[in-house]
């Protein structure tokens, strides 16, 4: 703390002694401005003389805290504060009652005030109170003899707020973000299109499109590079479609031929444009979210046993069948499944539209839309069992039977 002398000066005795002390006392309000007012017109040259301690009689020394200034007697410990630093130092109830009765002028003559030299009021320090001080109402000094000010209770101070984490501060302003952003989609029932071009032209396909997929830490190495063997293997195969499925699909009566490849040979092989772009559209959206959480090895593992098992439930079906069976839907429907139980709460968008006249955007749970799917595989299987239906429906739910395994195995850890 820095301390030196402070001074007054004679002008500012007169000017702050200018109403008697039987004046009728004013509001708080009234001094405290009139007092602003006479401050003002008081020039350098009249700031000549001390402040001077009231019981000693010794020169007053300035000292600053955080809250303000007040003015100390080095031999007798006595202080000389100001209200306004009293305000903000200590409770209301601890001030207010001592000013109070010195502007009401009840209490008895004091000594003189350290600033004006006028005789101060001595008041109690509190209605209940033994300790009394002295208050210049004029200068709105108040005296405290060492020790007394300790008996004023102090303002609580409330403890600073723990600055939070970098990362906690970034989530929170992603969540905020994110929730910003929703709230500019509209409703789940009657929201806006995606961002992405494309998922326009999905949706307007009869596709699902992801509204607000997982974040992701790599890119899907894997799933692209198995969409692109199985388009290439499918494209070169439209060149002779009937003679390379004869030889390549999956027969269930002879599911042993070239000893067992054709359980692979098959699952690259699709029946037409259509059929290929339907699947790969799927492995696409919904693969690289479930590549990023199993990696890559675990990933391949789900997709080859969902195409094992849908294929073996294809059998099962009509084991004497002589039709080939080709595509990589049984795969593909493990995949489905384990990003359905993995992300429940991710929205998937549908467009509904009545031809090219009227469209709306809808969205729902992924968990909602995998119920609707295996309902559809449900019927669809009725049908193959009953020779309405070419698709092999139950391919596709031996392939979401491996995937909700392969979930509830895999569902704690993607490491």
């Amino acid at each position: 703390m820095a301390s030196k002398p402070m001074h007054s000066s004679n002008f500012t005795t007169r000017a702050l002694c200018g109403q008697s002390e039987s004046s009728p006392a004013r509001s708080l309000f009234e001094v405290e401005v009139d007092l602003s007012k006479r401050l003002n017109q008081i020039s350098p040259e009249e700031m000549d003389t001390e402040f001077v301690c009231p019981s000693c009689q010794q020169p007053l020394t300035e000292v600053r805290t955080s809250n303000g200034i007040f003015w100390s007697c080095e031999k007798c410990g006595g202080r000389a504060v100001g209200v306004e630093l009293l305000r903000r130092t200590f409770t209301s109830e601890s001030i207010n009652p001592l000013w109070f009765h010195a502007l009401r002028g009840e209490g008895q003559t004091g000594r003189n005030c350290p600033a004006c030299r006028n005789p101060m009021t001595e008041v109690k320090l509190s209605d209940d109170a033994g300790i009394k001080v002295d208050v210049c109402r004029l200068c709105h000094f108040v005296w405290f003899d060492a020790t007394e000010v300790e008996n004023l209770v102090p303002r609580s101070v409330s403890p600073p707020k723990p600055e939070l984490p970098q990362k906690a501060r970034e989530a929170i302003a992603l969540a905020k973000v994110e929730q910003l952003a929703e709230q500019a989609r509209g409703t789940d029932f009657d929201s806006s299109p995606p961002d992405e071009s494309w998922k326009t032209i999905a949706g307007f396909l009869g596709m699902p499109v992801e509204f607000d997929a997982a974040p992701q830490d790599r890119h899907p190495w894997t799933t692209w590079i198995l969409c692109t063997a199985i388009i290439a293997a499918s494209a070169f195969a439209f060149t002779r479609l009937h003679e390379i499925v004869a030889q390549f699909g999956l027969i269930p009566a002879q599911a042993t031929r070239l000893h067992g490849l054709t359980f692979l040979t098959a699952f690259f092989l699709h029946a037409g444009p259509v059929h290929l772009i339907g699947n790969m559209y799927f492995l696409f959206v919904f693969g690289d979210d479930v590549e990023n959480f199993l990696r890559p090895l675990r990933y391949l593992a789900l997709i080859a046993l969902a195409a094992f098992i849908g294929d073996l439930a294809h059998i099962a079906v009509d084991p004497h069948s002589q039709i080939p069976s080709i595509g990589a839907s049984g795969g593909i429907a493990g995949v489905i499944t384990f990003y359905a139980l993995k992300f429940p709460h991710v929205r998937l968008g549908f467009l509904l539209r009545w031809g090219f006249v009227w469209f709306r955007w809808i969205r729902l749970p992924a968990w909602f839309v995998f119920i609707l799917w295996i309902l559809f595989q449900l019927i669809g299987a009725w049908e193959q069992k009953a020779g309405i239906s070419s698709v092999s429906s139950f391919a596709h739910l031996g392939g979401a039977l491996t995937g909700l395994v392969a979930w509830l195995r895999w569902r704690g850890s993607g490491d």
